[in-house]
């Protein structure tokens, strides 16, 4: 039985009579061209190391195969590459147009022999029980359209011993950052994707999502409910973002 929160809740266009899930694959879909370009410039370049100490925390496994889920234009699956060398990474996203981005960098990079991109969906992962070593999402449970499901399902997939890491935005509670990082995601942040991007709903979306997203050790607590043990959590940069960590 998985409980509802209330980021499965939250969606891109409350007018409209789609699902979440279909909203935001919609959503992902009109912002791909200038996805990678948004995330650098509204993060500073920051992501990337967000990114990387994530993939880190998978290096003493030595997976051989791994699933990124929500794989958007394929960042983490091209650094996994480089950074864990396994035998195979398959990337799912519901997007269609984020992966046709993803698959050009990949083609690009000629890391088509390790990676593949495919339309996959969090919540009924198309692979049998104990496929994968380890399991990555960032930027991409507070998009789920059920949480315990999407999570149940990762499970799922994880060989015994596996290990998921999950990265994600996160509020930060420091006097003084709270409030300059709420004016930023509040009113910067959605000015310049509109500005630039042409959505400025999308990152108003962001925002409120993050709003609603149960982080820390609430998180850690939803991690443990759908199955996960040795739960980690640790905020980076002043609490901007969250690496959690959870094993089969």
């Amino acid at each position: 039985m998985s409980d509802s929160y209330l980021h499965d809740q939250v969606v891109p266009d409350t007018g409209s009579e789609k699902t979440k899930k279909q909203q935001v694959a919609d959503m992902f879909d009109s912002i791909a061209p200038r996805y990678d370009f948004m995330n650098r410039f509204l993060s500073a370049g920051i992501d990337v190391r967000w990114r990387k100490k994530a993939l880190q925390l998978l290096q003493p496994l030595q997976p051989k195969r791994i699933l990124d889920v929500a794989t958007g234009t394929a960042d983490v699956a091209i650094m996994a590459a480089r950074l864990l060398h396994p035998e195979k990474i398959t990337g799912i996203d519901i997007s269609e147009q984020m992966l046709a981005g993803g698959r050009m960098k990949v083609a690009d990079k000629a890391l088509g022999n390790m990676i593949e991109l495919q339309n996959g969906d969090s919540e009924t992962i198309n692979f049998p029980d104990a496929t994968f070593d380890a399991v990555t999402v960032a930027f991409g449970v507070r998009n789920f359209e059920n949480l315990e499901k999407g999570l149940r399902e990762i499970h799922r997939v994880l060989k015994p011993g596996g290990r998921l890491v999950v990265l994600e935005f996160s509020k930060p509670k420091l006097p003084g950052v709270q409030q300059a990082y709420n004016l930023y995601m509040r009113l910067v942040a959605p000015g310049l994707a509109g500005a630039l991007s042409k959505n400025r709903k999308a990152y108003q979306y962001l925002n409120d999502s993050i709003q609603a997203f149960p982080e820390g050790k609430d998180f850690v607590a939803v991690l443990q409910k759908t199955g996960f043990q040795q739960t980690t959590c640790k905020a980076l940069t002043f609490g901007i973002c969250s690496i959690y960590t959870g094993d089969k």
